[in-house]
């Protein structure tokens, strides 16, 4: 009976190496190096994986470089109001002394109709001072052709305009060229001054509607590009003073931009402000505020594909399952020997469910592998295609981008590659415990 004890204790040790030497085994045929049973459910979920990291890594990149582009672009918070037409700059002296707040810009914006030779188009003019806008959204930095002049004369006058990159090619502009703009700000006393020239004999009403769509003739002297279609494709960039006549404003405004020190904590600013102007009608809105609705629905597409994406792994897991079926009913006799043997139940078990396991993880590792290789190349293989087949995989005047963004986060990944193994875990688990209950006497009769 001494002699008894270390042989099971050295059965025990070995337990684990010997399911996974089977499973190792088994992966190998007997006539060639892989087998074509084997390697299905080993692309199934290489393929699973490498969609599901590549999906939502783009769709994290494009949520975070949207985020990026608007703090690039627009203000922190925008503040309007009847107060700006009148005492603007008394509002704006009073938000500057608000905690978090790092800087102050008044702005004039509203659309214009745009005139280039025979060319029209219907942008966003935005008024700015140079000076203090810089310190609000950092335009300086979108410049791509020219600079951001919008410098005045000595007599306080400008005829200078910042186009967007899109924008300028629709229209053929280029640095140097005269625009034509003509304010929309005075369409109802437009019309009023029309009706009247209708019945004035001395054609007085002409004169004075001659004067009020006088227009604009302003010289390109920079093109910027955000790197987003919306602001690229339609907004002018305009000296304060020039979109004030435009609109006939005087020495209003339509409002104020904020940049605050942390601009995930802008709720915390709104309540500041507000708690200064309490019988004010100025109204705050955050840039959250402005684009919470294209946030919230990138959000609820991305957990959406996320859980349509991992039926492809789903799939893949039955191949797995399958492809164990089909082994335990090739390996019916092996079993009754080793279960004659005394191998136990879970011994068998650990054999099956190690070959599925190892099947899993060889195909997440692929996947993963192509995944990482395919994000590192989106934008070549998406020259490539356009390129080849004509196929516009990202149309930025849909998606607002000129490239494919992409962000690889671990903790996704992880998820991912987690999910894959548990899915495919429980799949194998289904034959291997099928296989551990084979009666040896019957797999070996009838064997």
């Amino acid at each position: 009976m001494a002699r008894m004890r270390p042989i099971r204790h050295t059965h025990s040790v070995l337990k684990a190496p010997f399911s996974l030497f089977l499973a190792l085994r088994y992966l190998q045929p007997k006539r060639t190096f892989v087998s074509l049973i084997n390697i299905i459910p080993v692309i199934g979920v290489a393929i699973g994986v490498w969609v599901m990291i590549m999906v939502i890594s783009v769709m994290t990149g494009f949520d975070q470089e949207l985020r990026r582009k608007v703090l690039g672009f627009e203000a922190h918070l925008i503040v309007n109001g009847p107060e700006m037409e009148n005492d603007w700059r008394d509002v704006q002296t009073k938000i500057r002394t608000a905690p978090h707040v790092l800087a102050t810009a008044p702005y004039v914006q509203g659309p214009v109709i745009l005139a280039f030779g025979d060319r029209r188009a219907t942008p966003i003019i935005r008024g700015i001072d140079p000076e203090l806008e810089e310190g609000v959204t950092k335009l300086k930095n979108a410049i791509k052709e020219g600079a951001l002049d919008l410098a005045m004369d000595d007599k306080g006058q400008s005829n200078k305009v910042v186009i967007g990159k899109d924008l300028a090619n629709e229209l053929g502009v280029r640095l140097g060229d005269t625009i034509t703009v003509y304010g929309t700000g005075k369409v109802s006393e437009i019309l009023n001054e029309i009706n009247k020239a209708r019945n004035d004999p001395n054609k007085k009403s002409l004169d004075e509607l001659e004067e009020m769509v006088l227009p604009a003739d302003l010289v390109v002297t920079g093109i910027f590009s955000s790197g987003r279609y919306m602001y690229d494709a339609n907004y002018l960039l305009v000296p304060l003073n020039v979109a004030q006549e435009i609109y006939g404003l005087h020495d209003g405004v339509h409002g104020l931009s904020i940049r605050t020190d942390e601009p995930y904590k802008v709720e915390e600013v709104k309540t500041a402000i507000y708690d200064m102007f309490p019988r004010s009608g100025i109204e705050l809105s955050s840039w959250i505020d402005l684009n919470h609705q294209l946030f919230d629905a990138l959000d609820v597409e991305r957990n959406v594909m996320f859980f349509l994406l991992l039926i492809i792994v789903v799939v893949a897991a039955f191949s797995i399952m399958n492809t164990l079926i089909t082994v335990t009913g090739q390996k019916t006799r092996e079993i009754g020997i080793m279960k004659a043997l005394g191998a136990t139940s879970g011994q068998i078990v650990w054999v099956f469910l190690a070959l599925g396991m190892l099947v899993d993880i060889v195909g997440t590792i692929l996947g993963v592998v192509g995944a990482m290789l395919l994000i590192r190349w989106r934008n070549e293989v998406k020259v490539w295609l356009a390129h080849t087949f004509h196929i516009e995989l990202f149309p930025p005047s849909i998606y607002q981008f000129s490239e494919i963004p992409a962000e690889i986060v671990p903790r996704d990944v992880m998820i991912i590659c987690l999910s894959a193994f548990v899915i495919c875990s429980i799949a194998a688990f289904i034959p291997a415990y099928l296989a551990a209950r084979l009666d040896p006497v019957k797999a070996l009769r009838f064997e």
